[in-house]
C-alpha cells in the first residue's frame, strides 16, 4: 500500500471509530477476509473469525443502542474508555512496517481524530436528548450511519477525496467542539438548577 492509501486508511479507521468503532472493525476485517480490500500486516487480526464474530455481535448492540434515547448517551459515555484507544491502536497498526516513530506520530495523531469525532458525536446527542420527542435523536443517528458508510466508501475508493474531507472535517471539529462544550456546561447548570429547585 502507498503512503497515500495508509494515511487516509489510518485517518478513516480512527475517523470512523469515533462514531461505529464496532462496525468499523467488523467491516474492515470483513472485507479483508472476502478479498475485497487489502489491510496491512499490523491489521491482520481483523480478519480473524474471533474478532469478526465479536465486532460483528457488539456492532449490532451499537446499533440498537445508538437509536435509544437517553441510553445512547450513557452508551457513548461508556465507550469514551473503548473509543479512543481503539482508534488509536487501528491507526497504529497501519503504520506498523513503517518504523517505530511514524508508527507513534500515527497512534497519536489516530486518538485525536478518534477523540474528536467521538467528542462532538457524544456532546451532540447529549444536546439533542434534551428535546422530549425522539425523532430528532433518530434522524442524528441515521446522518452518522450515512456519513459513515460515505467515509468508509471513500477511505478505500478515494482516498485523496477522503483527506481532503477529513481536514475538512477537523477544521469544523476546531469550531464545532467549543460550542458543544458550553451547550454541556450550560445544560449541567440547568440540571443543577432544577434539582435545587425541587430540594
Amino acid at each position: 500500500m502507498d503512503l497515500l492509501q495508509n494515511l487516509a486508511l489510518a485517518g478513516g479507521l480512527s475517523w470512523a471509530s469515533g462514531f461505529r468503532l464496532y462496525a468499523t472493525v467488523f467491516i474492515a476485517g470483513l472485507l479483508a477476509r472476502l478479498g475485497y480490500v487489502h489491510l496491512p500486516d499490523g491489521l491482520s487480526m481483523l480478519t480473524d473469525t474471533w474478532v469478526l464474530v465479536t465486532s460483528g455481535v457488539l456492532a449490532v448492540g451499537e446499533f440498537v443502542a445508538d437509536k435509544v434515547p437517553a441510553f445512547d448517551s450513557v452508551w457513548d459515555a461508556i465507550h469514551t474508555f473503548v473509543r479512543v484507544p481503539a482508534g488509536a491502536l487501528l491507526a497504529w497498526g497501519v503504520f506498523r512496517d513503517s518504523g517505530a516513530g511514524a508508527q507513534f506520530a500515527a497512534a497519536l495523531l489516530g486518538g485525536a481524530i478518534t477523540s474528536g469525532t467521538h467528542l462532538a458525536k457524544t456532546g451532540g446527542r447529549a444536546l439533542i436528548n434534551t428535546s422530549p420527542e425522539p425523532f430528532s435523536n433518530w434522524g442524528a443517528s441515521a446522518g452518522e450511519d450515512i456519513s459513515w458508510l460515505g467515509g468508509m466508501y471513500l477511505m478505500w475508493q478515494h482516498p485523496a477525496v477522503f483527506l481532503v474531507l477529513l481536514g475538512i472535517f477537523v477544521l469544523f471539529l476546531v469550531w464545532l467542539v467549543p460550542k458543544i462544550l458550553r451547550g454541556l456546561r450550560a445544560l449541567a447548570r440547568r440540571l443543577r438548577g432544577e434539582r435545587v429547585s425541587r430540594a
